[in-house]
């Protein structure tokens, strides 16, 4: 029975915490079983078989259980941030089925990659293509493309970040990102970015704005 409490408050620890603070609480199970509940008492020594096995187990339940938790919560974080990003591709959707403008959905999008990527501030320009600026590209990635030279990143470079949007095959401008200093987000991230932008320009083809080829 007292074996049975010590293994009640492993999985407890081991359920709440870290898979460090599990493996802790395992082996500190596993050792004042050995000293409080086995012959010869309070000595970390163990002579019956059937004790050794006992504290095997305390200490393979802890390390097994904090395993499968640190597992689930990854999981949970997964779904909660896809749910996230599924809710603001479905926002902009919306806007554009409920036949909103386009500037709208423009304003829509900007206030969600402040939010996606962390962004210290973003602004959407019409048509321009000066600069050589930095991009986010379709496949997530950050590029910086001259003519001597194509440079990736994988941190936020220090100047904006642009996000062209295109639709219908035509360029109508860009999402200039602020990023705060640091690496970029996940790159599922990004890529949501990407088809944000993307339903940005579809909006404005669909609205037959002035357009640059």
């Amino acid at each position: 029975n007292a074996a049975l409490i010590l293994v009640v408050a492993v999985v407890a620890v081991a359920a709440t915490g870290t898979r460090t603070a599990g493996a802790v609480a395992a082996l500190s199970a596993a050792a004042w079983f050995d000293f409080f509940l086995t012959v010869p008492y309070q000595r970390f020594t163990i002579t019956g078989r059937q004790d050794v096995e006992t504290a095997v187990l305390l200490l393979v339940v802890g390390l097994i259980v904090s395993q499968l938790s640190v597992r689930a919560r990854r999981l949970q974080t997964t779904v909660i941030t896809d749910a996230a990003r599924l809710a603001s591709l479905r926002g902009t959707a919306r806007l554009a089925e409920d036949g909103r403008s386009p500037e709208a959905v423009v304003e829509y999008v900007r206030r969600e990659l402040v939010g996606l990527l962390g962004l210290r501030g973003c602004r959407f320009e019409y048509g321009n293509l000066m600069g050589g600026l930095p991009r986010l590209e379709h496949d997530g990635g950050v590029w910086l493309r001259r003519p001597d030279r194509v440079t990736e990143y994988a941190d936020w470079p220090d100047d904006e970040t642009e996000l062209r949007v295109v639709g219908g095959g035509h360029y109508y401008g860009r999402f200039l990102l602020d990023p705060l200093p640091g690496p970029l987000p996940p790159e599922q991230d990004r890529l949501v970015a990407v088809a944000l932008a993307a339903q940005a320009g579809s909006a404005l083809d669909t609205a037959g704005l002035d357009r640059l080829g």
